[in-house]
């Protein structure tokens, strides 16, 4: 009886260009929240994949300018959680009035925030956020899909939150 193998192939990514610096605020479950707040942000892909095309897993040349492209997206914004019903925010003339459970209200030019769809600004649901960014944009440009996304956000030297998004089909 001949054994079977399973096979399974990764790349991993990061570059020094793999990076935003962002505003946020955690609003925390009972209404508080942390105060206002920056981090140079850091992102590292890892891709899997069961097997190889033109042997790779997926070309370097293709995955770097996507990557690259949704971090220049949250560069130099601040991050709002757009799933978080305990903060209040709309869109008036240019602006985005916010408004915290604990009564801050902010008012910022609508060209320097991005609006995320995440329940926090953790960098946990960060990672999720370009994760799934990543996958789609992979999926529209190269009908590709990794086994596995891993994406790993480091918000400041040795403090990092990993998430990995399996794809099923």
């Amino acid at each position: 009886m001949q054994e079977v193998l399973e096979e399974e192939f990764s790349i991993k990514v990061y570059k020094q260009y793999f990076n935003f610096a962002a505003a946020h605020f955690m609003v925390f479950k009972d209404g508080s929240r942390e105060p206002l707040h920056g981090h140079n942000y850091r992102v590292a892909l890892r891709g899997k994949a069961r097997s190889l095309d033109d042997d790779m897993v997926f070309d370097f040349l293709n995955i770097k300018p996507i990557v690259r492209e949704v971090c220049d997206s949250l560069d130099h914004r601040l991050l709002i959680p757009g799933e978080n019903n305990l903060l209040k925010y709309e869109i008036k003339d240019q602006n985005i009035s916010l408004e915290t459970p604990d009564g801050s209200c902010f008012s910022v030019p609508a060209d320097d925030v991005k609006v995320l769809p995440i329940l926090n600004t953790s960098v946990e649901r960060i990672a999720v956020y370009l994760a799934k960014e990543i996958n789609e944009r992979l999926k529209e440009r190269f009908k590709f899909s990794f086994k596995e996304l891993e994406i790993e956000v480091e918000e400041t030297v040795g403090q990092s939150a990993t998430y990995c998004l399996k794809n099923l089909d």
